[in-house]
């Protein structure tokens, strides 16, 4: 045994520095840095207005987004009071502008309330939809539910397709962490079964994504993903495009892993040091400009290549996934080689130490700038879904630096040993036997017997195997330490997916702004009321506020305080609240509610769609069987 060396890797105590002087640099970008942005589109005004009342019909219907969309041939619906489509012909950009989209009308409409509806596809791949209403002449009663005409994803469709997008940034973190790691540290059986199996992984899920796109963004079941029409129809979009390249990148990917796996993994050829360094340069250089590739497919669709600085967020947002890559798929690779017994020198997890803290450096970088680029404030830090699953992918990414560290602290206690021994392998043996039995006729229960005997060695050996490599009390804590990141990395791939389909920060509060401009003059100020209720329990009387912020038609925000009868915040086992125009026959619309604090919920926003008196119905449980719903009316602006 030899005294270990401090390694010149650096440890954890170099890189919380360093993360802390980033998080510092994205509080700076975030409090100074704020330029509005979209990511997600979303719609910012149309003509005729939501809810107003114009005295001649229109000639078209214009709507406008924060951002270019993808248009269909059914993008917008115009439905008249008896549910009958008034549109003519389908719908075209205005001047050849994505981020615009209108449809002509017939002539000679009759007065009443017309709904539109919309669904598009955003520059970001993701699909959006919604509806509004206008009148002719003056309102009318209309046999159309403006939410029933929001066309949605299938939800078996939807969950298909999250699984798949999971499933392909997984299979690119193993398919290039796992070649990164045999190229650089050392190639070997597991290593080659993490690499193949994300190769075949990411193709799979690639595969079925491009089948089940055309149904997710048009609202169609699973027994339309086969649909040719459906597939032509995304194989023309850019999302379609990249998925398209990125199946014919996993063919190139093929032969790397062929030539990675195959002749140059062996060692015994007859090719001189000075071939081999060759064939390393091209196997470096080629699968550099595959992993680019690869990751170049997520870029050139999502949220990098819309909104601000489009230019410099899709190379950053490659290096972003090819570090993630890098660094997750590396630990997996490293893991499989630690659980498999295989000699794995001292050099080999050094080289793959410094790699993963590069990895590092370069993720927390770029994910800095693409923080700021997408949330851009405190309010949407913690006020949007987005910001808030950022904190916990950054909380992730801490704890994963965190667990690195006592990765590290077994490394620098590493040492290579001596060499293991070799043991002839049981199946050629048994094969030995097998056949020498069968030469002398000794029959089936010869060749029965020499397996078993070969099978019982197999597992003999196995498991002394496995008491010399716990034995080694550092590298079975490097295992375990190595498990612990490796579990903390399939979260954090969860989250990313999540992250991904999330709208960003920048573009809610964008479209909360032209939610805010667009609506009517501003009233006296949010609409307030009081609702008494009694339960008729324990305990069961008491005293709701509700709030709407703004109190116009459009984005809210509602609020709901509920006190007990002496006045004091108190918190109800089921709270619901509802709003119902009736004579326009829409609704309920039911307030998504979350818990603050104290007796306190809050709905952040919540959509009504136009102005007039508006039925709210609050339904309150204090007990398993004690609960009432109390109406009323309240005016919205």
């Amino acid at each position: 045994m030899t005294t270990p060396t401090a390694l010149p890797a650096p440890t954890a105590g170099r890189v919380l520095p360093v993360l802390g002087t980033l998080l510092a640099a994205l509080l700076c970008a975030l409090t100074f840095g704020a330029t509005p942005a979209s990511a997600h589109a979303a719609l910012t005004s149309t003509d005729p207005a939501n809810g107003s009342v114009v005295q001649t019909a229109p000639q078209r219907i214009t709507l406008h987004f924060s951002e270019g969309v993808l248009l269909n041939a059914d993008s917008i619906r115009v439905l008249d009071p008896a549910g009958e489509r008034v549109e003519q012909g389908g719908p075209e950009h205005v001047d050849g502008k994505s981020d615009s989209a209108a449809v002509a009308l017939r002539a000679g409409l009759a007065n009443g309330t017309y709904t539109v509806a919309w669904q598009a596809v955003s520059a970001d791949s993701h699909p959006v939809a919604g509806a509004f209403t206008f009148s002719i002449g003056a309102p009318s009663k209309t046999t159309v539910k403006a939410t029933a005409t929001v066309t949605e994803v299938d939800p078996a469709v939807e969950v298909l397709y999250d699984a798949g997008r999971y499933a392909a940034y997984a299979g690119f973190v193993l398919l290039v962490g796992g070649c990164v790691f045999a190229g650089v540290c050392r190639s070997s059986r597991p290593v080659q079964r993490i690499a193949v199996g994300g190769w075949i992984t990411l193709f799979a899920s690639t595969a079925a994504l491009l089948l089940l796109r055309g149904a997710y963004t048009s609202g169609k079941g699973l027994g339309d993903v086969l649909d040719l029409a459906l597939l032509g129809d995304v194989l023309a979009t850019k999302p379609g495009a990249a998925l398209l390249s990125r199946l014919l990148l996993l063919s190139a990917a093929a032969v790397f892993l062929a030539v990675l796996f195959g002749s140059y993994a062996r060692e015994d050829d007859d090719r001189t040091r000075g071939e081999r360094r060759d064939v390393a340069y091209g196997l470096g250089i080629g699968g550099t400009v595959v992993a680019v590739g690869l990751a170049a497919t997520w870029a050139m669709a999502e949220h990098a290549s819309v909104g601000i600085q489009a230019w410099l967020a899709m190379p950053v947002d490659v290096v972003h996934l090819v570090a993630v890559a890098v660094w997750l798929g590396g630990l997996a690779a490293l893991l499989a080689t630690l659980r498999a017994g295989e000699p794995l020198r001292r050099a080999a997890v050094v080289r793959f130490s410094r790699l993963a803290f590069a990895s590092v450096c370069a993720l927390v970088a770029t994910g800095l700038y693409q923080s700021w680029r997408q949330v851009g404030s405190w309010d949407a830090l913690t006020g949007t879904s987005y910001g808030r699953w950022l904190l916990v992918k950054a909380g992730l990414v801490i704890v994963l630096v965190g667990v690195a560290y006592f990765s590290r602290r077994w490394t620098a206690r590493l040492t290579d040993g001596p060499e293991p021994k070799k043991t002839k392998s049981a199946r050629p043996a048994a094969q030995k036997v097998t056949a020498a039995a069968a030469a002398k006729g000794g029959g089936s229960d010869s060749a029965e017997r020499a397996a078993q005997l070969a099978r019982q060695r197999a597992a003999l050996e196995k498991a002394a195997g496995k008491r010399e490599r716990d034995a080694d009390e550092n590298r079975s804590g490097l295992r375990r330490s190595v498990g612990a990141e490796a579990a903390v990395a399939v979260v954090l791939l969860a989250v990313t997916t999540v992250l991904t389909g999330t709208q960003p920060g920048r573009a809610e509060a964008e479209q909360q702004r032209a939610a805010s401009g667009a609506a009517a003059p501003a009233a006296t100020g949010p609409a307030e009321v009081r609702i008494p209720y009694d339960t008729g329990g324990t305990n069961g009387r008491g005293t709701a506020r509700i709030t709407l912020d703004p109190g116009r038609s459009g984005r809210n925000t509602l609020d709901v305080a509920v006190t007990d009868a002496a006045g004091r915040p108190v918190d109800v086992p089921e709270l619901e609240v509802s709003f119902t125009e009736k004579a326009k026959e829409i609704g309920p619309l039911r307030a998504t509610l979350e818990r603050r604090s104290g007796g306190r919920w809050q709905s952040t926003g919540f959509q009504l769609p136009m102005a007039g008196e508006w039925q709210l119905s609050l339904t309150v449980r204090t007990s398993d069987i004690d609960q009432v719903t109390e109406i009323k009316n309240v005016k919205i602006n």
